[in-house]
């Protein structure tokens, strides 16, 4: 019996109504816009959907995988003979234990995170509100911009690994570094949720720093064009983007895809770019800046199959 069959039967016998689609194309659920369907894709709407989905999943051998908002992945366009598993339903945001503490489920937006930070008087996290992930995927990749990063305002997060119970770990049991974590290591993990400690400040005054934060994101970046942001690591000594300048690779195309006009750091889909296109040309940028400078760029992108 394969996987989808064996899960099909065993969802019949939840006691609970979770949404489970067939066939779902990837190009809905990631900001390139591109990827081929996933065999069945799941939409919890808590931690305990979450557990339910991702402890199915491991016994039917469904190869599960969760994502949030797909800003940092690239889908296969044969599509994923998996189960997806998309959090944006696991968003629970409140106030932690302690007066300046913020706890936040896997699947909360960081600008949500962000805004409502701000509305409670609390600093810290205003580096995050253009970012567009979500809690969990933040934790993971340790995001960051800005001069300012997850590390520095996180307490711990509760994780499941396969075949236990979530445990909390500590930030400093994460291991968070440039763009990875325990986490990263361990990509069959999954956040469940996510404390941060704040520092108090003027809501004006952050609210002010996230606008002028994410203006110069909007002047730098081509936001008006599907990406998954940064697509290659900032390797150390370089920045990334101005290597790929510097070697006259901007407007470089594969098909769709094509090195950003207007940061060189940034592929991006002008309409149409399939997978392949995007390999492809991250291949011809790895190749061409090795070979002028001797620098190896390494992929931010993550690509799932």
């Amino acid at each position: 019996m394969d996987w989808v069959t064996e899960f099909d039967r065993r969802v019949l016998e939840f006691p609970q109504t979770i949404k489970i689609v067939s066939e779902e194309p990837m190009s809905r659920h990631t900001s390139f816009r591109i990827g081929g369907p996933a065999k069945r894709m799941a939409f919890p709407k808590d931690t305990g959907e979450l557990a339910v989905l991702l402890n199915l999943g491991q016994d039917c051998e469904a190869r599960p995988l969760v994502i949030g908002n797909g800003t940092n992945l690239l889908a296969s366009d044969e599509g994923l003979d998996r189960l997806v598993i998309e959090t944006s339903g696991v968003s629970l945001l409140e106030m932690g234990s302690e007066p300046n503490d913020v706890t936040a489920a896997c699947g909360v937006p960081l600008a949500r995170l962000a805004d409502f930070a701000c509305k409670q008087g609390l600093s810290g996290l205003e580096f995050a509100h253009g970012i567009p992930g979500t809690a969990g995927g933040a934790v993971c990749m340790n995001a960051g911009a800005y001069g300012g990063e997850m590390k520095q305002v996180l307490i711990g997060a509760s994780v499941l690994f396969p075949g236990e119970k979530p445990r909390f770990l500590w930030v400093e049991d994460l291991h968070l570094g440039y763009r990875r974590s325990l986490l990263t290591e361990h990509p069959e993990a999954v956040v469940f949720a996510a404390n941060f400690r704040l520092t108090p400040g003027d809501p004006g005054e952050i609210r002010e720093k996230m606008r002028d934060l994410m203006q110069r994101r909007r002047a730098s970046q081509p936001l008006e064009l599907p990406s998954a942001g940064s697509t290659f690591k900032r390797p150390e000594g370089y920045f990334a983007g101005t290597l790929i300048d510097q070697c006259g690779l901007k407007g470089l195309t594969v098909g769709g895809a094509q090195v950003s006009e207007k940061h060189a750091g940034f592929i991006v889909n002008r309409g149409g770019a399939t997978c392949a296109d995007v390999r492809e040309l991250i291949r011809q940028v790895q190749e061409r800046v090795f070979a002028q400078t001797g620098v190896r760029l390494e992929p931010e992108v993550r690509f799932v199959q």
